[in-house]
Parts: structure tokens; C-alpha cells; sequence
């Protein structure tokens, strides 16, 4: 069964998020916490990583970098789910090694889509 970790603050969009990928059959991991994420992500081996943009401890670029800079998960599909929409945030998410840009409010159902053409499990 393919893994997912979601790092988003708000308890609404996680609750969302995971309610859609569990009910196909995804396992999913959601944390608030983007500080604790980095460890986690390593620790839980999943198999993509959806995170926030714009988080109180570290944002969602500052954890891309991150993943990006470890040769043990530097491979991961990393989704950025954000309301920041301009084109130069998108530029800069993609410049930092994101996989996919999607911007708040979104389709849960779009989202899964996305979610299942990545892990290749559709």
C-alpha cells in the first residue's frame, strides 16, 4: 500500500486530505507541525509528500529544500498545496524541486487524481 504525508497547519484541510486518500485505499500521515515534519518524513519512508506552503515553524519551500538536500528521500514526489497563487511562487516552488503546484481551494477529487497518476497506482 502506497504512503502519503501531509504537513499542513490547518486541521480541516488534513481531515479532508486524508479522508479522500484513505478511502482509496491510500495510508496516509498527516502532521501540523511542519518543525517535526523533515524527521518524520524520513522516519515514515512514505512514498509522496503533500505540504503546506505557508507554515508557522518552516515553510513548505524551507522543507522541499530540505528533502531535496538528503540523498535518502531526495527522490520523493513532493506536492506544494498553497494559496499562493501568482506565477512567481509557482516559478519558485518549481525552482526549489517541487513535483506538483496546486493552489487552495482545490479539488480533493483533482488532488487524488494527482495523487494516484504519481504513485502510479490509478
Amino acid at each position: 500500500m502506497s504512503k502519503v504525508m501531509v504537513v499542513d497547519d490547518e486541521p480541516f484541510i488534513l481531515m479532508m486530505i486524508e479522508d479522500k486518500l484513505k478511502k482509496a485505499k491510500i495510508d496516509v500521515v498527516t502532521l501540523r507541525d511542519s518543525g517535526k515534519a523533515f524527521e518524520a518524513i524520513k522516519k515514515e519512508g512514505p512514498d509522496l509528500v503533500i505540504l503546506d506552503w505557508m507554515m508557522p515553524e518552516l515553510s513548505g519551500i524551507e522543507l522541499c529544500k530540505m528533502i531535496r538536500s538528503d540523498p535518502a528521500i531526495s527522490h520523493l514526489p513532493v506536492f506544494m498545496l498553497t494559496a499562493k497563487g501568482q506565477d512567481s511562487d509557482e516559478q519558485l516552488g518549481l525552482q526549489c524541486g517541487i513535483t506538483r503546484y496546486i493552489t487552495k481551494p482545490f479539488s480533493p477529487k483533482y488532488l487524488l487524481e494527482l495523487v494516484q497518476e504519481t504513485l502510479g497506482n490509478k
